[in-house]
């Protein structure tokens, strides 16, 4: 067998001026349309980084998994020691051996950015903080996050805590699809406890452009960060900014990155739900072919008015071996736009394919024999 790679090129077209490139401040970003997958900016991407407090989305994502796995509720209350409550930094203000509930913590956290709160967390969970954080680096290593380490739970500064861009917009995804009961934590602007009112410090939060998450992060040696999404219309973004030199700094750049994200850039539609996109040669099957679709309808971005083109690759192992159900990927379509990271699907058989008989085994030994085994077509589209 051989790796087959289908090319082709689509033009698109639409109106209004053309999106230039987003030059940032920022020391390591990255931007992604989490509607259609595609990565609209990538600076230093893949570099670990001091997180700061943006790292707590670890410490949360650990959290929802416990509370998903019914090992804990909201109305949970857990013990605050010592340590919690002498905790530097931003806090919540929790007093040592009082009790307080998982929900209480979790605004804690996300709204008061409460060093206190997760180091109860922390000690919950795991009985230390030192083996919450082994467990967050193990944690994050299974969900594929591979350039981050944790030494704690808050982000305070520590040599074996850091993070990449592109590891923090994962995880921030991850939070907003697969816990999206608890993704309205993030939106809330105010949190009180103990007669003490704290605003979030998420600087897009106020200003009506869909803004609803997730954390900011700031230490000496970070500089200043945001993790960010907002959606508007069908339209949602995920994106990540840090080193930057002031609160301001952050506000502006993370404001300006949304506009650019919302506005610069139009959603097309390449192949809908179930298109044939590519066929492929099937080895010792009922079918000599097998046509290759997408269960799910394939859209990618494009700059306003610009004949962009947009590469697709469709890559199989060639033939491919009968039987071949409709369940399983068999193909990978990768769409390139142009200037930006590609964006993979699985494709599909597009209906089952039977394992053949004497005939079919004869007439794979004649294609062996004249050297006739790779195959496929990809469908253009105008």
């Amino acid at each position: 067998m051989r790796l087959v790679r289908v090319l082709a090129c689509i033009g698109l077209m639409s109106s209004a001026s053309f999106a230039q490139a987003f030059e940032t401040l920022a020391k390591s970003a990255m931007l992604v349309d989490q509607t259609t997958g595609t990565v609209l900016l990538a600076k230093n991407a893949d570099q670990s980084v001091p997180p700061a407090s943006m790292s707590k989305l670890m410490t949360l994502n650990m959290l929802f998994e416990a509370l998903r796995a019914g090992r804990i509720s909201l109305d949970t209350k857990f013990p605050v020691s010592e340590k919690a409550h002498n905790m530097g930094g931003s806090t919540m203000f929790l007093r040592a051996k009082e009790r307080v509930s998982v929900d209480n913590l979790l605004r804690g956290i996300i709204v008061q950015s409460g060093n206190d709160a997760c180091v109860t967390v922390a000690e919950a969970l795991a009985g230390s903080e030192a083996e919450f954080a082994r467990q967050m680096t193990a944690r994050a290593k299974e969900l594929g996050m591979t350039s981050s380490i944790f030494a704690n739970s808050t982000g305070w500064p520590h040599p074996g805590q850091r993070m990449s861009a592109r590891d923090l917009v994962f995880l921030a995804n991850r939070i907003i699809t697969e816990f999206p009961e608890f993704y309205a934590y993030f939106a809330e602007k105010e949190f009180t406890w103990d007669n003490i009112s704290q605003k979030n410090r998420n600087p897009l939060l106020k200003l009506g452009i869909g803004a609803d998450g997730l954390k900011t992060g700031h230490t000496e040696e970070a500089g200043y960060g945001l993790v960010g999404s907002a959606k508007q219309g069908d339209r949602r973004i995920i994106f990540m900014i840090t080193g930057l030199n002031s609160e301001s700094d952050r506000a502006n750049e993370a404001e300006r990155l949304t506009s650019w994200a919302f506005r610069q850039f139009v959603k097309k539609d390449l192949f809908e739900k179930n298109t044939r996109i590519a066929s492929a040669k099937v080895w010792i099957g009922k079918e000599n072919s097998v046509n290759l679709v997408s269960k799910e309808g394939i859209t990618t971005l494009a700059p306003y008015n610009k004949n962009t083109p947009v590469k697709l690759e469709v890559n199989y192992q060639s033939p491919i071996a009968a039987p071949i159900s409709t369940d399983k990927p068999i193909a990978t379509l990768t769409v390139i736009p142009d200037g930006m990271e590609p964006s993979k699907y699985p494709l599909y058989a597009e209906k089952e394919v039977a394992k053949g008989g004497l005939l079919s085994r004869m007439r794979a030994s004649a294609e062996i024999l004249s050297k006739d085994v790779l195959g496929g077509k990809l469908f253009s589209k105008e």
